[in-house]
Formats: structure tokens, sequence, C-alpha cells
């Protein structure tokens, strides 16, 4: 057997030329960062312009290194630009073309500029464009919930506390809660593109440049606020794409509590809510079913989501000043998780708009586990001036006289009530219905209709300014 035969099969089959096969796949980075083609060449040509206006290089230089970019760009938006893997990256790839478009000129563009700040200010800005989006589509699935909220404000349900009935809420106070959660994601995501909207450009390798550069011209150029303040930081921060990460999972998080919820709701066991095909699928063998998968895709996606967040935080917390190559590992985890949070969200948009609420099941299950049992309590406490607690023990026995005859607290009579306690009148059953116990939580946040209404008000306001 040969030394080269020997080599190759060391080296695995896949890698037929050994080494250089191996360090050419592990190396490039193509396969994935062309989608900074746009925010790679909106870059390099507000650096040109820039070199141009501080006398860097030649305007006429400056005209066909911007030429030749626009025409890499209508390349590779009609598909026909030609990627290599031997070019490592995105940057690379396009220089190497606009060499070949416009000869010498091309070599005057890195002036100035390092691959390290070049993919920094890349990156940054595809993750604030993503943000943009991301805030986008988080305000359309706002508006969504507060649709179904306005249409069910008055509609019973129960609320749960350890999946347990625990008292009667509306359908629509339960739909401003996610409201609230949502509406904390969008305010995450402005927050982020706050830190985030400054530009790396013109840090360089790492240290800056000697050439008389403007960084504040380049950033404002590029929509940002102002450059970053120390070249070391420039190209070593990642922190908006953590953040970015970090955003996502918690809203994933978000996205798929409400899956769970409407997984749950749509069995027949519970049979609040019915999803439209458009977000269902049928059995392979059981032609009676109608699976939730939309929302069981969204609750599993969240994992996804999450273990990138953690992927990438594991990779920056061993790398020192400045920039490794490590850092390549930053765009997949990145790119896929914005993809996967678009795609989450148009989803859970879809499904809230769409879906078929069953009122009647809902005001049902509302008045079952006795979910009146505070409203007892509280009528104790505020009519017969007993100590909370006391009403609580009172409560209590009541509940257990109602569930030896089987019936609902609103099913007991006066004097099954006044055995217990004597004090109590016949307007206690003026808590004990649902309705009535729904319509008492008035305090701020509280689940009667009229203060749901309120809220969602208050909420269209706010988002039709956001």
């Amino acid at each position: 057997m040969s030394d080269k035969k020997t080599s190759n099969q060391m080296w695995g089959g896949r890698f037929a030329s050994g080494p250089a096969a191996i360090m050419e796949a592990i190396n490039a980075s193509i396969s994935f960062d062309r989608k900074l083609y746009a925010q790679d060449i909106r870059g390099s040509i507000a650096h040109s312009e820039m070199l141009a206006q501080t006398g860097i290089i030649s305007t006429a230089d400056q005209e066909k290194i911007a030429h030749g970019l626009n025409t890499i760009l209508k390349e590779i938006e009609a598909g026909t630009f030609e990627f290599s893997t031997r070019l490592e990256d995105i940057h690379m790839n396009i220089e190497a073309r606009l060499a070949d478009l416009i000869g010498p000129a091309a070599g005057r563009l890195h002036t100035a500029r390092s691959r390290n700040d070049q993919v920094a200010v890349d990156l940054r800005l595809w993750v604030k464009d993503e943000c943009f989006r991301v805030a986008e589509a988080l305000k359309g699935l706002i508006k969504a919930l507060l649709e179904r909220a306005e249409e069910h404000a008055a509609t019973v349900m129960p609320g749960f506390t350890h999946m347990q009935a625990a008292q009667p809420v509306t359908f629509g106070h339960h739909c401003m809660a996610y409201v609230e959660m949502f509406s904390r994601d969008l305010s995450r995501v402005r927050d982020a593109i706050e830190r985030m909207d400054e530009s790396p450009l013109g840090a360089a390798a790492l240290a800056g440049t000697s050439f008389p550069i403007d960084r504040h011209g380049t950033a404002k150029a590029l929509g940002f606020r102002e450059p970053m303040r120390n070249s070391l930081d420039s190209v070593s921060d990642r922190d908006f794409a953590l953040e970015f990460l970090g955003m996502a999972a918690i809203c994933a998080t978000h996205l798929s509590r409400l899956a769970e919820e409407i997984i749950i709701w749509s069995t027949p066991q519970f049979g609040f809510v019915r999803l439209s095909d458009s977000f269902s699928t049928g059995s392979s063998i059981m032609p009676q079913k109608k699976n939730p998968d939309a929302a069981e895709l969204v609750r599993g996606k969240t994992g996804r989501v999450t273990g990138h967040l953690v992927g990438l935080l594991t990779v920056m917390k061993g790398m020192p000043l400045t920039y490794g190559k490590d850092m390549q590992e930053d765009k997949e985890s990145v790119f896929d998780a914005a993809e996967t949070l678009d795609l989450m969200l148009a989803a859970m948009t879809g499904m809230v708009s769409d879906m078929t609420v069953n009122a009647a099941a809902m005001k049902k299950a509302a008045g079952s586990g006795h979910a009146t049992a505070t409203d007892l309590a509280d009528w104790l406490v505020r009519t017969l001036g007993l100590p909370f607690r006391e009403a609580h023990h009172v409560t209590g026995r009541a509940v257990a006289l109602a569930e030896e005859k089987k019936v609902g607290l609103e099913k007991l009579s006066l004097e099954d009530l006044q055995s217990i306690n004597p004090g109590i009148t016949a307007d206690i059953f003026s808590v004990l219905a649902v309705q009535n116990s729904v319509k008492s939580r008035t305090s701020f946040g509280g689940t009667a209709p009229s203060e749901v209404r309120k809220q969602i008000r208050a909420w269209k306001k706010r988002i039709a300014k956001a």
C-alpha cells in the first residue's frame, strides 16, 4: 500500500486530498455567511466613499468600486454569482469578483480596513435589520391578540393555577396577558437596537489605522448613531448577537407557552378552541383526529432557539480580546434563530387570528372546581367582617359540603350555607355566579370586562404609535 493511499485513508473518504481539504472545509464560511452579501456591499460602498472623501483613494477609483459592487449585488440577487469555498467567505468572494470586474482599483477598497471590522459591521447591520423585522412581526401578533381580546372581553373561562381551575376570568383578559408578554419582547428588541446602534467599521484589525479615516462619516452613512469608541471592543464584541439570541429565546418561550395552551384548549377534553385546517393536520391512521401541529412545532422550535443562545454564550466565554476564528460560529446561530423566530411569529399570528373560540365550553368549565370560592371568602370578609383566615376556613367547609352534595357552590341552599355560618344572607348568591365574580374584579389590571376593555383601548393607542 502506498504512503499516499494510507494518508488518504487516515484522513477519511470525505477528505481525499488530506489536510488541505479538511482545512478548507473547517475554515470556509461561505455556505452560510453569504447571507451577509447585501450588508457587505453596503459597508464596502460606504467605506469606499469615505476613502475618496478623505483623499485616501481617488474619486475615479471609488466610482469604479461602487459600480463594480452594485454589479455584484445584481448578480447575487439574480442567482448568477458563483460562490467559491476556496475564497473562504463572503468578503473574499466579493473582493475577488470585484477584481475581475474593475481590475487593480479593487485592491484599494481594503485600505484602512480589515476583515475583522468588516465582518463585525456586516453582522451588526444584519442583526439590526432583523430586529426591525421582528419588531414588525411582534406588532402584528399583538394586534391579532388585541382583536381576539376585544371580541371576547366578557367571555368567561376558568383561570388556572397549577393547571387546576382557580378563579373565573375572561378569554379577553387571558389574551391580554400575552399582549403584555409580547410587548415586553417588543421593548427588548428596541432596547437591543439602541445598544447595537454603533459602527465597528474603521477599527481595522484591532488597533485602528494611521490613515485619516472618518469613522463618524461611515457610521452615519450606514445608519448607525455613532462609531464604537474602542478599536479592541469594536472587533471583539458580539454582545449584539447574544442580545438578539437572548431576546429571541425569551420571545420563543412566550410563544411556546401560548402554543402549549392552544394545544390543551384544542383537546376534546377542553374544547375551548378549534384551529383552522390551515394550522392543523389529520392522522395517517385515525380519521377522527385533528392535530394542532403548528402549535406543537412552535413549542418544539423553542428549544432550537434557546440552544443557539447557549451555544454562542459558550463560544464567547473563552474568547480573549480581540478576534479569534471561533467567532465564525456566531453567524449560523444567529441566522437560524432569526429564521426560526420569524416562522414561529408568523405561525402564531395566523393561529390566533383564525382559531374558533367555543365560548359555551369555556363558560361551562369556568364554573367547575368551585371557582368562586375566593368570592365567597371575600364576601364573608367584606360583609360579615370576618378575618380572612376565618373566612377561608368557613369557605373550605362550604366547598366540602358542595362536594358532598355533588353540586357547585352556587347550588347550595341558603340553609346549607347558614348551617356553616348563621350570618350568611341571600346576598351571598350575587357573588357565587361566575359572571358576577368576573365583573367584580375591577381592580387595575383585573379581569372585569370593563377593565379589560380599558387595557385594550390603551394598548391599541400604544401599538398605533409604535
